[in-house]
């Protein structure tokens, strides 16, 4: 039974594959897309404890071993064993945290247990407990944590003398002497506090900000936004903004000061500036640890190596292999009692010796081997881009890029009288001396403030613009406006013809482009689809719009597409009103004889499209017979007739 369950998985996988596809990042960038993803470098920053930071941290592991050991009962011992624990993590992250655990006194529920699976899932980072940033109590009542506690006191204010503290600081000034401006991610609020503090007396030529899971989500976002308006900028946070909160349009720089327990964490930091709309071309993340920390050394070697280890193998993240934490548990508890034995704390502690690391080395060995056969399922590998590159460049050119967002707002504002003013890193708009109706639609999109004395619009017409310029692409606010107006003005039969948000759909100019009067057409066609395959005969419509240009007393066809379209781009000069009346009537009055031209044209282009499709069927290994016909007459939506310049 249980393999023929097996057997009807694999089948259902197989045809779930038929209709999912996975992308991973591998595969986007295979298509060598321009500015689309930065290019991320990743180090690592160790350090020593040293000093009274070492005797505190030694002090607190031994009193952590006498807490668990002087627990009766599993339940007894499980909930402090997690909490004691929970103190040694706030420990490595800061004095302050730790001073701030010592002094908490945690509450306990009647059922022990559900407190200890609360501390657990705490502990190990879990993913639903993003903005759980506050220190955990030390559970008990005990009168030698006063001593602990004033150690903590002391080394708290000290600490700029912090041998982490320290390594931090050495990071930031690499990164800020490389051009980048970081975030720092901590995972208490104690921590977050004295970080940001302590780097605000370092770096006084910066503006620093703090965000934690103490403040409300509005503010947290306000505080980011106006941080970003600094030139230069760091941030502070805990990991109530590694998730669901964008960073990339104001930094490009992680450093976790506080390693999580959990790799999706520290992904999930990373993503924060590591994602589409970055624009610097290189990201850089730095991870901080403790080389004679035993928690450090356990946490970074067996399980966030590992994880790194193995994204580069399948290309995708895996999440952390460990159901309930036992593996984790199992691990910390031969790190801790190892630690206590040898109170060196040096980072070799021969993990891979221990079988809580070799039971999480299995696990992260078989979640790697299920991603691959995941991936053998789900990968798309039927359709390869060299089959299919002449419908992707047809795409992309029918869409535009940056040239064609910049020429068409460009020109558009000119029409509007107020054209873009070049800067030295990209354009200003003055969007507030648009038309009335335009100004209303940009204040909907928050392009355009409402205040009496409104500033211009830094925008620039690349992936990755300066700092304070908007990334303008075709798909943004702005030339969509402009394009919708001007299309309903052209369309309303009542729009004032001096109005200049309305472009005429005639028109008469005289160009050097031409030897003999031309008439250019612009069109609508439309297509029927129909297909056949195993799920029966399919229906569908396209439309498209082309361009077709006539010359002389014949009226002969001499160019359409980007040829016709070419032949407008060097029309200079409107003729007298007589000229242009007779032209544009002897033009109409030719429409009906043209038809038959303009016919072959969408007989053309049916040709082209059914050949599109029957190529990408087969690029997909389907022999499903495909057939394209242009619905006619076509639509002539504009007529323009070009001069030779006397």
């Amino acid at each position: 039974m249980r393999e023929a369950a097996g057997d009807d998985y694999r089948t259902l996988r197989e045809k779930l594959a038929g209709y999912f596809i996975q992308r991973r990042r591998a595969d986007i960038e295979a298509w060598r897309e321009p500015g689309l993803l930065p290019i991320r470098e990743t180090t690592e920053q160790k350090y020593s404890l040293s000093g009274t930071v070492e005797r505190f941290y030694g002090d607190v592991l031994d009193y952590c071993a006498e807490v668990v050991e002087a627990q009766q009962g599993e339940r007894g011992r499980r909930l402090a064993f997690w909490g004691t624990l929970a103190l040694m993590r706030c420990v490595g992250s800061s004095p302050a945290a730790a001073a701030r655990a010592l002094r908490t006194r945690a509450i306990l529920e009647e059922d022990d247990t559900a407190e200890a699976e609360r501390i657990a899932a705490t502990m190990l980072d879990d993913e639903d407990l993003t903005e759980d940033d506050v220190e955990p109590g030390a559970a008990i009542e005990d009168p030698q944590l006063a001593t602990l506690v004033a150690t903590a006191d002391t080394l708290a204010a000290n600490m700029p003398r912090d041998p982490k503290f320290m390594a931090l600081k050495r990071v930031l000034d690499s990164l800020i002497g490389d051009g980048f401006s970081p975030v720092v991610f901590c995972r208490y609020i104690a921590t977050a506090e004295a970080v940001g503090a302590a780097i605000a007396k370092a770096f006084k030529n910066h503006t620093v900000e703090t965000v934690t899971g103490a403040l409300p989500g509005e503010e947290r976002e306000a505080r980011v936004l106006a941080l970003g308006e600094e030139e230069r900028r760091i941030l502070v946070a805990t990991d109530c903004l590694s998730e669901g909160v964008n960073l990339q349009s104001c930094f490009d720089a992680v450093v976790h000061y506080d390693l999580s327990w959990n790799p999706t964490r520290h992904q999930q930091r990373e993503g924060r500036v590591d994602r589409f709309g970055q624009k610097n071309e290189k990201v850089r993340t730095v991870l901080l640890y403790g080389e004679n920390n035993p928690v450090d050394g356990a946490v970074l070697d067996v399980i966030l190596r590992k994880a790194r280890a193995i994204e580069k193998q399948t290309g995708v993240q895996v999440p952390m292999p460990d159901d309930g934490g036992s593996l984790t548990k199992a691990l910390m508890a031969a790190v801790l009692l190892r630690a206590r034995e040898r109170r060196q704390m040096s980072l070799d502690f021969g993990m891979t010796d221990t079988d809580a690391a070799k039971q999480i080395d299995v696990a992260w060995t078989n979640a790697s081997e299920r991603e691959k056969k995941a991936r053998t399922v789900f990968a798309q590998r039927t359709l390869k881009p060299d089959e299919v590159i002449p419908e992707w460049e047809a795409t992309r050119k029918a869409l535009g890029g940056f040239e064609d967002a910049e020429r068409f707002v460009s020109r558009s504002m000119m029409r509007l009288g107020t054209g873009l003013v070049s800067l030295s890193r990209g354009f200003a708009a003055s969007l507030h001396l648009a038309p009335d109706r335009l100004q209303e639609r940009f204040q909907a999109e928050g392009l355009l403030d409402d205040s009496t004395q409104p500033k211009p619009l830094r925008i620039a017409f690349e992936a990755r613009p300066a700092g304070g310029y908007l990334s303008i692409h075709r798909a943004h606010p702005l030339p969509g406006i402009l394009a919708e107006s001007f299309l309903e003005n052209a369309l309303d039969r009542h729009a004032p013809a001096d109005d200049p948000a309305t472009l005429p759909r005639c028109g008469v100019w005289e160009t050097d482009g031409v030897d003999s009067v031309t008439t250019l057409l612009l069109v609508r066609i439309r297509h029927r689809i129909d297909s056949r395959g195993r799920l029966g005969p399919r229906f569908a419509m396209a439309e498209e719009a082309g361009a077709i240009a006539f010359a002389g007393k014949g009226m002969e066809r001499i160019a359409d597409g980007d040829a016709a379209f070419a032949l407008l781009e060097a029309a200079s000069a409107n003729v007298v009103d007589a000229v242009r009346d007779a032209q544009i009537a002897r033009a109409v009055a030719a429409l009906p004889a043209l038809r038959p031209a303009l016919d072959a044209l969408a007989g053309e282009r049916a040709s082209i499209l059914a050949e599109d499709h029957q190529r990408v069927r087969q690029a997909l290994g389907s022999k499903a017979a495909v057939k394209v016909e242009a619905v006619t007459p076509v639509d002539v939506i504009g007529l323009y007739i070009l001069m030779p310049r006397l």
